[in-house]
């Protein structure tokens, strides 16, 4: 120990590991001082470090001190009496209520020597406190899931809630129209329900589409679009009026395209955002409402679906004092998400993070975001150029579409800068040609660009209705599996839709190209190579293209080949 961190005097749960030898006690001391440093708790400490898991620190703290061990997965949310417990209480002290019996109240805690917090409760809800272990990631994740349930439980609104949901415009800015037909009843009812809908169905896209004699609503859930509604045709326009009004936008206005959003708060601690465009068409203005869900942004890098080498080299690239990283894939391949995964990993008090983007799809406080404004004449390079002058240490560019932005963009890389961006290219090898093309240096491409990332999302099948498909060899070896693969290999395809899922698919998974630019390709960008050589050269490097990484999620059972050849078409 040094000086400055006297010896600590260790006792609970910190000697109880100490003595069952799954820490040191140097380990526990250090472990300790840490905690105490950033405020947090010393066994969430230890799972967030993993320094132990939370299994072996649950398990241990039962056998010890004599206390149940309970799995929370096991636990029927809808039961536990979490109200009876203040919010602040629940958050400070870690504890999660599960069962009431008589004048007993059992509380899930990672850590059971901590009796102030027992007695803290006991105090506040004049119930004998009991304890239950649990493990410390589990009990995170319930304790928000039923702060979230009890301010607001979505599916549970009732017809009469509709007309009063907190729905407001992304910004300050007065309407510019009024109509007193889009105020009607029956109308902000319906448009509220269709919103609140698409966020229980985990829809990213809601579609409002006017046609001769039918209006028809649909959701993009997963990546792929199907109808949930359609209205009279004769209210069309009052439902299109209705979206306008809630997004600020000029409902007299009929003949251009708009742009807007909207803002619904669902509960104290989460409010969704939907940006909305307009586009007029030859029977009236179709709207597209774009669902902005911050908690979809908190998937955690293994969530993404990445390879291990894959997840390693990505890691490696964002972690690096400067350089680029650049993602790329079409429209709605998760490049924001995989952007914003690394971005949170990298939010830190004594890091300076700055993105421009068109717009901020996803708020994080801690990174300081701008809205890039064509019409005012902030563009991504004047964003870029106005960073600089700000002591950034991380760059976000939203997208590099021109010359301008991407020499800034480089500049900034060989500057002492991380710079994180994205383009419209089918592979990583093309989007090295792409920046040559755009009239970058190739010397300059080449020491700036740390990583290349491609990037596509399959739909995942869903666990419960899954069955085996029975594709002939021949037509496996015509798909891209060797003849290595084929004798151990157990192929699925989507099930018939259950309740679990629509049409054999629940959720998407990430289908990924990582490629780390090295000085092989570096010479050849330099020499003026094209795409098809870099990638032949990236092959031969043992980077693994699409296709090919999509099989691996083939062979997993996580998608179908149909899937894969669906996102993979070529």
């Amino acid at each position: 120990m040094t000086k400055t961190q006297p010896k600590v005097n260790l006792s609970g749960l910190a000697r109880c590991l100490i003595q069952n030898k799954l820490l040191s006690e140097q380990e526990a001391e250090k472990a300790f001082q840490q905690a105490l440093k950033t405020r947090t708790p010393f066994v969430s400490h230890l799972v967030e470090q993993k320094i132990l898991g939370s299994r072996d620190i649950a398990e241990t703290a039962s056998m010890e001190f004599g206390i149940p061990f309970f799995d929370l997965d096991a636990l029927d949310m809808e039961s536990a009496p979490v109200g009876l417990v203040e919010e602040k209480l629940l958050r400070v002290h870690r504890a999660l209520p599960l069962v009431k019996r008589g004048n007993r109240l059992f509380l899930a805690v990672a850590d059971p020597t901590n009796h102030q917090g027992l007695d803290e409760i006991k105090f506040n809800t004049g119930l004998a406190s009991e304890a239950v272990v649990v493990e410390e990631d589990k009990l995170n994740r319930y304790i928000e899931q039923a702060l979230d349930a009890q301010d607001t439980s979505m599916s549970d609104l009732m017809d009469a809630d509709l007309d009063n949901l907190d729905i407001s415009a992304g910004d300050d800015e007065a309407p510019k129209d009024n109509d007193s037909e889009v105020d009607e009843a029956p109308v902000v009812r319906f448009v509220n329900k269709i919103l609140l809908d698409a966020i229980n169905s985990g829809a990213s896209d809601i579609h409002l589409e006017p046609y001769e004699k039918i209006f028809r609503v649909r959701f993009r859930q997963d990546g792929m679009l199907r109808e949930v509604a359609s209205p009279p045709v004769n209210i069309a326009a009052r439902l299109t009026a209705r979206v306008k009004v809630m997004s600020r936008m000029n409902i007299a206005e009929r003949r251009v395209p708009q742009d807007g959003r909207i803002r619904m708060k669902l509960s104290k601690n989460r409010s969704i955002d939907f940006r909305v465009n307009t586009c007029p068409t030859i029977y009236g203005e179709k709207i597209v409402l774009r669902i902005l869900d911050p908690a979809n942004a908190e998937v955690g890098i293994e969530a993404l679906g990445f390879e291990e080498k894959q997840q390693k080299d990505f890691l490696s690239a964002i972690h690096k004092p400067y350089g680029m990283v650049l993602v790329t894939g079409p429209t709605g391949s998760g490049k924001t998400v995989s952007l914003y995964t690394g971005l949170n990993l990298l939010n830190e008090p004594d890091i300076n993070i700055s993105t421009a983007e068109d717009p901020v799809e996803i708020q994080v406080v801690g990174i300081n975001q701008v809205n890039v404004n064509i019409a005012t004449g902030l563009t991504f390079a004047e964003a870029l150029k106005a960073f600089l002058r700000q002591d950034p240490d991380i760059i976000m560019v939203g997208e590099i579409r021109d010359l301008e932005t991407a020499e800034i963009a480089v500049k900034a890389a060989q500057t002492g800068h991380l710079v994180l961006s994205t383009l419209h290219t089918n592979d990583a090898p093309q989007t090295l040609t792409r920046l040559a093309n755009m009239g970058v240096a190739p010397f300059n491409i080449a020491s700036s660009v740390l990583l290349i990332m491609a990037q596509r999302l399959a739909r995942r099948l869903c666990e419960h209705c899954k069955a085996p498909d029975d594709i002939p060899e021949e037509a496996l070896l015509e798909e891209g599996f060797t003849k290595e693969e084929i004798p151990n290999l157990k192929i699925y395809k989507a099930g018939s839709e259950c309740d679990h899922c629509t049409k054999g698919y629940k959720g998407r998974v990430g289908i990924f190209q990582v490629m780390p630019v090295s000085e092989a390709m570096g010479r050849m960008i330099m020499e003026g190579g094209n795409a098809m050589q870099l990638g032949d050269l990236a092959k031969e490097e043992g980077i693994q293209d699409l296709r090919r990484s999509g099989l691996n999620k083939v062979s997993l059972g996580v998608t179908s080949l149909d899937e894969i050849n669906r996102v993979t078409r070529e």
